[in-house]
């Protein structure tokens, strides 16, 4: 890579008006201005129904904005149709909660992007699918079709479905919503091995956008932040910044309600037992 091409943006956003999927009428995100480069991390904080996946929609060329101008690898998307179909797919998506076809089973699923847009024999197509499936711990899942997968399993499949093309950049739509722990383990440290450039996908290291509203597992000291509140995008810079720590969503996310109420009743239980503990040393 010439390091012109290393201080290209893969994404560009200047005064971006991003609209709502559901009503592209409707402006959810105003003014936002942002570049996110080769071999960056970033995470996207937000509360649900902020605007994160609207904004990842448009990072990924698959909306327009209203106003300004977002441009993916070098191209604006309101210029994205059939012949920048190469560039499409230099980018792979996941979309929270999976969005695979349930007719299909979880290989089928992987194997799709492969078969509409590589010319691969069956047979090299199949093992591919195999390894990363593998490489994912998906293989004993290859015949299970995603409607009798726990949504953990969903969430997986569709990012080995999102990474089958092998692309320079990942936007992950709250890839951890809803996981437990060891899973959320799994994918922060599978993330990295990609970030960092795995083996498997040619050792190139991958640029990563995630959305999230659960914060405290992407802690890192090189991560990039950024945090959408109340129509307001915002770039925080680094874990613990000023900007970070300052910033209201970062604040509701990292010490909200729920925090706040599992401490308390964290507290009660410590009280009551060294309540219980003080009554058994008094009674000895």
């Amino acid at each position: 890579m010439s390091e012109t091409t290393a201080n290209k943006p893969t994404v560009e956003m200047r005064a971006v008006k991003v609209t709502s999927l559901a009503d592209v009428s409707q402006v959810v995100l105003s003014e936002v201005n942002w570049s996110v480069h080769p071999g960056d991390f970033w995470v996207v904080a937000g509360a649900q129904h902020s605007g994160k996946s609207d904004l990842l929609m448009h990072a990924a060329g698959l909306t327009t904005p209203l106003a300004g101008e977002c441009s993916v690898f070098g191209i604006d998307t309101r210029e994205f149709d059939e012949t920048q179909i190469s560039e499409r797919l230099r980018m792979g998506f996941a979309f929270s909660g999976g969005k695979l076809f349930n007719q299909h089973t979880v290989a089928e699923n992987v194997a799709l992007p492969l078969r509409y847009h590589r010319e691969l024999p069956d047979e090299e197509t199949a093992k591919f699918v195999e390894e990363l499936l593998e490489l994912l711990g998906l293989a004993q899942f290859a015949s299970v079709t995603p409607g009798n997968l726990p949504p953990a399993w969903r969430q997986r499949a569709a990012l080995a479905r999102a990474l089958v093309l092998k692309p320079e950049m990942l936007l992950l739509d709250n890839p951890n919503g809803g996981l437990i722990s060891r899973h959320r383990q799994w994918l922060v440290e599978f993330l990295d091995r990609l970030w960092q450039g795995h083996p498997f996908f040619g050792g190139r290291p991958m640029t990563i956008v995630a959305t999230t509203d659960d914060l405290p597992m992407w802690r890192h000291p090189r991560r990039k932040f950024a945090a959408v509140h109340e129509g307001t995008f915002s770039i925080l810079g680094g874990w613990g910044g000023d900007a970070f720590r300052s910033h209201q969503a970062i604040n509701e996310l990292l010490f909200g309600a729920n925090e706040t109420d599992e401490a308390k009743a964290d507290n009660g239980e410590n009280t009551q037992k060294a309540g219980a503990a003080a009554s058994t040393e008094k009674r000895n």
